[in-house]
């Protein structure tokens, strides 16, 4: 004897589904999408000029140096020569700057000089007007 229920019962029919699941597909092309990014080399803006090679001029002569040291004791030295104290340094910088083709100034501090001590060398450099100076040595305190 078969038992029947009195259920609704609704007919399902079984269809292949004609959507295709992109998921795995967009995340395959995205992994892909980064390899070739990262392999692909940089570009850098080049612009290709044809520089003209030229000599350097004739007479062209290099401007005289000065080095001013200062030891760890605070002594300021003119090319090697000590100074006596900032007055004297004050009038070399003063009749460096009135010279037609002004020196280069080398500034060598020690690496035990005083902050301080530099500043002011520094500071009478720029009320002597010169401008073209460097420090050189850096590179102990780095």
């Amino acid at each position: 004897m078969q038992r029947t229920k009195k259920t609704r019962r609704t007919l399902v029919v079984e269809e292949p589904v004609a959507d295709i699941n992109t998921t795995p597909l967009i995340d395959v092309m995205l992994v892909l999408l980064i390899m070739l990014i990262i392999t692909i080399p940089i570009q850098l803006h080049n612009v290709n000029l044809q520089l003209p090679v030229g000599t350097p001029p004739v007479g062209a002569v290099k401007p005289e140096v000065v080095t001013i040291a200062i030891d760890g004791a605070s002594t300021v030295h003119w090319n090697g020569t000590p100074l006596r104290d900032a007055r004297e340094l004050q009038e070399r910088l003063q009749a460096a700057a009135a010279q037609a083709e002004p020196p280069e100034l080398h500034v060598r501090p020690d690496a035990h000089t005083k902050y301080d001590r530099f500043a002011e060398v520094m500071v009478a450099v720029d009320q002597a007007g010169l401008h073209r100076m460097g420090v050189v040595g850096s590179e102990q305190f780095e």
